[in-house]
């Protein structure tokens, strides 16, 4: 099983590390690593992400206010976004072409 960021999840990712870097030396890496450690986890059990009512599914950060939205199929957990908990709810929904 491998995994892929949509480019704008990527983005999101990138942008949140160095937001919360400057909010604090190593606090970034801290997010990176829970974001990583999340990864890791879907890699295993990818159907563990609680599915919304489109087909999608989310994975909630354990320190973070930030979710995972992905979607999984045999060989690949593909991350739609990074989603921050406190940004209106489905601004990320135009990423997916259905």
């Amino acid at each position: 099983m491998r995994y892929e960021f949509h480019p704008e999840a990527e983005v999101d990712l990138v942008e949140t590390i160095l937001y919360y870097e400057t909010q604090a030396l190593g606090l970034g890496e801290r997010f990176a690593d829970e974001v990583r450690r999340a990864i890791e986890q879907l890699l295993r059990h990818p159907k563990t992400g609680a599915p919304d009512a489109e087909g999608f599914r989310k994975w909630v950060l354990d320190t973070f206010p930030y979710n995972l939205r992905y979607t999984e199929s045999e060989n690949l957990v593909y991350i739609l976004v990074v989603e921050s908990q406190r940004r209106r709810p489905d601004y990320w929904k135009s990423r997916v072409a259905r």
